[in-house]
């Protein structure tokens, strides 16, 4: 009887890990990115996110553009986001569309300055809801710089 108890769970085990590479299947770096810009203010509302509700899926890679068209920098700030995704990189972007620099690891701010753009990499790995979007300059998500992210 022990020895029938063991075979049933050696084979549900087998058959879970079976199951799981045939859900895990594809090479998820080999993704093409699904862009989204985000403006950080603009010439008739320098305190806004354009858009600002965001909408993501798990498991899918994003490049998230955010590019400040305002008159002075503001900040792309969200502790739920950076829990909710697994960060591929954030890179800086010059003028001319040249990657000028490239950092790893966990984003939770990112500060562009006027006429400046960052893209930051991620897959989301957490269903969720955020209400923290927010620009941290004092007085700027008082004034409506704030947004919401919603990961499906």
């Amino acid at each position: 009887m022990q020895y029938r108890s063991l075979g049933v769970i050696s084979a549900v085990l087998i058959s879970l890990v079976c199951m799981g590479s045939v859900l895990a299947a594809g090479d998820m770096t080999k993704q093409k990115p699904i862009e989204l810009k985000v403006s950080l203010g603009n010439d008739k509302n320098a305190m806004r996110f354009f858009p600002d509700k965001l909408e993501f899926e798990t498991g899918k890679l994003y490049k998230l553009i955010l590019h400040n068209e305002g008159k002075e920098k503001h900040y792309f700030s969200s502790e739920g986001l950076a829990q909710a995704v697994f960060t591929r990189k954030t890179q800086v972007v010059s003028a001319d569309g040249k990657v000028i620099a490239e950092i790893k690891g966990t984003v939770r701010e990112i500060e562009v300055y006027p006429g400046g753009t960052a893209e930051w990499w991620f897959v989301p790995v957490k269903a969720t809801e955020i209400k923290d979007l927010k620009c941290t300059i004092k007085g700027h998500a008082e004034a409506g710089m704030t947004g919401l992210i919603t990961i499906k």
